[in-house]
């Protein structure tokens, strides 16, 4: 069992995200998980440029630390995405990473995965940060397993509910838990970008045949 966690704070190692989200892979590794964090802020990581390129062929044409990272989600059994809270929103670096994700909204290719998700903030806002990582998690097939949102400065309670988070995700890993309203959102999700594979099936080649290969066409 592998978990990956993403970190997309700037604040390297004075981040109090990247704290909980350790919390989280921690008591992951206790129960026996194999864990990883990836440092946003200490990777190179360029902007998606819309090229289309991932749609038409494996891979993406930016030679960067990007595409290494988007094999270790696709590697990984359960993720834990952790930002803090920037103007209502994920941070820049993991906002960019996720947009290079386009080929996994298309082909929900985090389908049986399990997702967690880490917020910190100074005056609040984690609700929709939290609420928006999670529809990420659904848009690429992932289910969520829940979250932790903390203010800063951490306290007690905050670590011991990340270690707690981190306890839940591997236990849904292992059991193979399903939520069913999530499924539902993912099936709908499935539906309609079935459609769109099968109108766009000259074009975005390599996708088409993807669905093609799973059956789902």
């Amino acid at each position: 069992m592998k978990i990956l966690a993403l970190c997309g704070s700037p604040r390297g190692d004075k981040s109090q995200t990247k704290v909980l989200a350790e919390k989280v892979l921690e008591a992951a590794k206790a129960q026996g998980a194999e864990v990883e964090l990836v440092d946003l802020s200490r990777v190179r990581l360029e902007f998606c440029r819309a090229c289309e390129a991932c749609h038409q062929k494996p891979g993406c044409i930016l030679k960067d630390d990007g595409t290494r990272i988007l094999e270790q989600m696709l590697a990984a059994d359960g993720l834990v995405l952790a930002s803090p809270v920037y103007l209502n929103q994920v941070t820049a670096q993991l906002k960019a990473l996720l947009d290079r994700s386009s080929h996994f909204v298309h082909c929900l290719r985090l389908t049986g995965k399990y997702l967690a998700v880490v917020t910190t903030s100074g005056g609040g806002g984690g609700t929709d940060v939290q609420a928006y990582l999670k529809k990420y998690g659904i848009t690429v097939g992932a289910q969520g397993v829940g979250g932790v949102d903390a203010k800063v400065p951490l306290n007690p309670g905050d670590l011991a509910t990340a270690a707690a988070l981190g306890e839940t995700l591997v236990i849904a890993i292992r059991e193979k838990k399903q939520f069913p309203d999530q499924l539902q959102a993912i099936e709908s999700q499935k539906q309609y970008f079935g459609k769109l594979i099968a109108w766009r099936k000259d074009h975005w080649t390599f996708e088409y045949q993807y669905w093609k290969d799973q059956g789902w066409l």
